[in-house]
Order: structure tokens, then C-alpha cells, then sequence
């Protein structure tokens, strides 16, 4: 059986673009770019930290969507789905009345991202909430939320790609004060 090759994370971007974070990958330089750009990690560690951290940007930008029942971090979720994040709603009839579920799902990748990329799905997932479809109006909801959304996923994808090429993290978890700490630490340097 033959192995399943790597995703193409950057497809659909100018070549220029895709070639120059080739190169970075190639000449082992990404790496250093992204910890310049990105330093930190974010804190958000646990389920309940990303219930609150959802629910919190909810609040902020979409009060009138519909109440999230769950939002986890999913381990499973990248190399099965070969998606970073989900959301489903499940409408149910109870008696006379239709109860809606729905689920926010974060891959756990996203446990040791910097606060930027985390925003990002996290914006991404909400986004669907209003929008089921990635158009015009669901990308506008996105950029509403985050005004960097577009670099934010690119370099995201380049980091992917950076993953997928040697598969060395760039950040690291570090013990925070709790899960209500909205903080982000620095990166460790190595040696």
C-alpha cells in the first residue's frame, strides 16, 4: 500500500508566493521566519479555556448566532478529516419543539500555535455559524472578525507546509497560571 502523500497546503496561491516559502523550507530558514513574526504561543489549553476563548469572540461579533453547546480541541480530527476544525449542527425534534446542537471542533495542533493562528480557526469555525458556504460574504464575515485573516491562513499554511516537510514544532507548551489565563509566553530557545 502506498503512503498517502503530504497535503499541498499552499495550492491555490500565486506561484511566487508558494515558491518563496519553498525556499525558506529548503534553505531551513522558516523556521526563524515564523518565530520572528510569531514569538509566542497562546495559553488556551484545555476544552474549557477554548469554550471560554469561543465563546468570548461569540460574544464579541456574533451575539445573535446560535448558542454552541460544545467547543473541544480534537485529536483526531486532523488525520482523519484532514480538516483543522469542524462545526456541526444537529437539529433534533424533542416533543413539540426542534432543539439545534452545535459543535465547534479545534484540532489539537492548534494546543501549541501562536494566539494568531488559534484566532484564526477559531474565527474560521465561528464564521460558518452565519455562513455555511467559504464565499464572498462568509470571507467578509472572517476579515470583519479578524481584519488579518487572509496572511493569518497563509502563514498558517506555510507553517503546515513547514510541519509536513520535518515535522519540527516551533512552539512549545509551558505550564501557564491556569486556563483562564489569557497570556501568551515566549518561545524556549534551543541550544
Amino acid at each position: 500500500m502506498r503512503p498517502k502523500p503530504t497535503p499541498n497546503y499552499l495550492a491555490g496561491y500565486p506561484a511566487a508566493l508558494t515558491e518563496h516559502a519553498i525556499r525558506l523550507i529548503d534553505e531551513n530558514r522558516l523556521a526563524d521566519v515564523l518565530l520572528k513574526k510569531y514569538p509566542q504561543a497562546h495559553a488556551v489549553r484545555t476544552d474549557k479555556a477554548l469554550y471560554d476563548y469561543v465563546h468570548e469572540l461569540k460574544g464579541e461579533y456574533l451575539r445573535n448566532a446560535g448558542q454552541l453547546s460544545k467547543v473541544a480541541f480534537d485529536s483526531k480530527l486532523h488525520v482523519i478529516r484532514n480538516a483543522l476544525g469542524t462545526h456541526t449542527s444537529i437539529s433534533r425534534v424533542q416533543g413539540t419543539k426542534l432543539k439545534a446542537k452545535r459543535e465547534i471542533r479545534v484540532a489539537t495542533i492548534f494546543r501549541e500555535m501562536p494566539p494568531e493562528f488559534l484566532r484564526m480557526i477559531v474565527v474560521h469555525e465561528l464564521a460558518h455559524l452565519r455562513e455555511r458556504e467559504h464565499d464572498k460574504a462568509f470571507y467578509q464575515l472572517c476579515r470583519h472578525m479578524e481584519p488579518d485573516y487572509h496572511q493569518l491562513e497563509f502563514d498558517l499554511r506555510v507553517y503546515l507546509s513547514h510541519l509536513a516537510a520535518n515535522g519540527r514544532p516551533l512552539w512549545s507548551p509551558v505550564a501557564v497560571d491556569g486556563p483562564e489565563a489569557p497570556k501568551t509566553k515566549t518561545a524556549a530557545p534551543t541550544a
